[in-house]
Parts: C-alpha cells; structure tokens; sequence
C-alpha cells in the first residue's frame, strides 16, 4: 500500500499534491487545444437531460459559449446558464515527466555510478571475508573456538554509537575522511551476521565431500574453493544479497564520512539532498525515490530463484 500510495503520487503534478481532498490516483482537470489555445473541459447539463464534456472557449455570465472536443468541427454553440456552477472534467494524467525531471537534476548516474561501486566492493570483501572465518569456525578445531566465536557473535548486540566516535577518530588521524576508505577497508575483517549465517549453512554440508577431497589430495583452501563454496551459493547469494541491499540504502556512515565531498556520495545520501532542497514538491521527492529503487528491485527478482532454492547435495546419501 505505501508503495503503491508513492507511485501514485510520484505521477501526479504539484497542484494534485498540494490538494487534500485530491484523489489518490494522479488525476488532472482535462483541456481541449482550441484554435491555438488551451480550454478547460466541463461537464455541461444540456437540454435534453443529457451531460456532455464540452471546452469553454468564451466565458459568460448568464451565457457561455462551449465547443465539443470530440466534434470541434461542428464549431461553437451557445450555453445559457452561469459556467462557474459547473464541474470540471477530469481524468487520470500520469505525469511521467517527473521522472525525467528528477533524474536530471539528482545527476542520476553519477549517484547510481558511486552507489554501485560502494555496494558491490563492499559485498565482495565482506562475502570473501565472511566465508573464510565461517568455514574456520565450522570446520577447524583449535583450543577456544567456542569462546571467540561467542566473543564475535557478541558484537552483534554492541550498538554501533558506541564505536561511532572512536571509528571517527581513527579515520579523522589516518586522513581517510573524505574518501571511501572507511567504508569499505573494514568488510575486509568479516561481518559477525554473516560468519553467523554462512557457518550454520557449512554446518549442514556433508563431512564426507571433504573427506573425499582430501582422498583425492585437496588441501583446506582447494577443499573451501571447490566443495564447500558450490554447495554454499544459496547461502552466499543470500548474504551478497543482503549486503547489497545495506550498502545500497546506507545512509549514515557515508555522510558521515564523505562529508564536504558531495561529488561521490551514495544514492541514499544524494536523495536526502535533493529532498532538502525540494522539499515543496514531494511527487519530483518520489519520483526519485522509485527510481532509486528500481534497480535493487530487478537484483532481487533476478536472484530469487538461487536466494530461495534449498541444499542441492549430490553423490552422498542421507
């Protein structure tokens, strides 16, 4: 409903925003180009009992002179009655010239262009890094696995104001405020959530694969590569596309850090721009929004199929 509710209003102009008692659908009083110039359209009660959508080409007190859209060359007839009594005709006019106008001036692709750069650099580090210290934790026995997967699943409960400052700090000294350093040189250490998922998705994969790797005289890193890695992409496809989806509507760690550098902020932090500075015209604010969300949208519907599909497991009996 919301998003239905936001597409409708992104279609519509700025009167039919700025109406409360406007209809959700973008609807629009219709005009008829007569002779060089436009005319509202009115529904006009006739003699007959009839109503019909007539343009009004000449307004009139006590008589008004009306034309028939549909029959303009049967020329002007004549109304006798006061034409401010009258309804105007409307009908739905999506205004799909919103989204051109918001894409040129949000400068769309340059957004798209960072964005897509932070997220998928992000979600490549951050998957890599993830599999490898999940596949330790659900593969490797050595004196306090326990304690310190505990210790790391435990920075899952610390809320990130607590190391906002002192991450702040560290970046401010190393001089990397301002680019993209801070954002991504940390999805090199592992993300706590995804070591959680993948490891219990290891868990699952049959020891004897492996061992069967290992007849064959595979070692650790070609048994993680060519075992546990193809009977893990569901569950890869499933973190990759989780990060994708933050990394795409992160907002606060960019304009945190990117801060006085607006040429290469995200997607999320140029639309929180661009609806400070149009914050009268909501329908061009969503306009952007939809196709901000565009993309991220068709990523899912392309990946579903692998996101939901189950364990495929070939070559051992269960």
């Amino acid at each position: 409903m919301p998003l239905g509710y936001g597409a409708a209003t992104a279609l519509k102009d700025k009167d039919g925003v700025s109406d409360p008692d406007a209809s959700i659908l973008p609807v629009s009083a219709l005009t008829f180009e007569y002779e060089g110039e436009v005319h509202d359209v009115y529904a006009v009660p006739m003699s007959d009992g009839t109503v019909r959508d007539l343009a009004l080409i000449e307004p009139g007190r006590e008589s008004s002179v009306f034309v028939d859209p549909a029959d303009p060359g049967a020329g002007p007839l004549e109304w006798q009655g006061r034409w401010r009594t009258l309804d105007p005709v409307t009908g739905v006019n999506p205004q799909w010239g919103n989204f051109a106008e918001a894409w040129n001036t949000i400068a769309f692709l340059r957004l798209t262009g960072w964005t897509l750069m932070y997220a998928l650099v992000t979600m490549v580090l951050t998957v890599a890094s993830s599999a490898v210290v999940a596949y330790g934790f659900a593969r490797f026995r050595f004196p306090g696995r326990g304690i310190l997967f505990g210790l790391l699943m435990a920075t899952i409960l610390l809320p990130p104001a607590v190391t906002l400052v002192p991450k702040y700090a560290v970046f401010l000294q190393m001089g990397w405020v301002g680019t993209y350093l801070p954002l991504i040189v940390p999805q090199l250490f592992a993300n706590a959530f995804n070591v959680f998922l993948l490891r219990q998705y290891f868990l699952t994969i049959p020891k004897e694969l492996e061992e069967a790797a290992r007849i064959d005289g595979a070692g650790p890193i070609r048994t993680f590569l060519r075992v546990i890695v193809p009977q893990s992409v569901p569950a890869l496809t499933a973190v990759s596309l989780f990060h994708f989806f933050y990394a795409w509507n992160d907002f606060f760690e960019p304009l945190l850090y990117l801060a006085g550098n607006r040429d290469i902020v995200p997607i999320g932090v140029g639309l929180s721009y661009f609806s400070g500075v149009y914050n009268s015209e909501p329908h061009l604010i969503l306009a952007a929004s939809l196709l901000a969300l565009a993309l991220p949208v068709a990523i899912f519907l392309a990946a579903q199929r692998v996101f939901v599909q189950g364990i495929v497991v070939t070559g051992v009996d269960k």
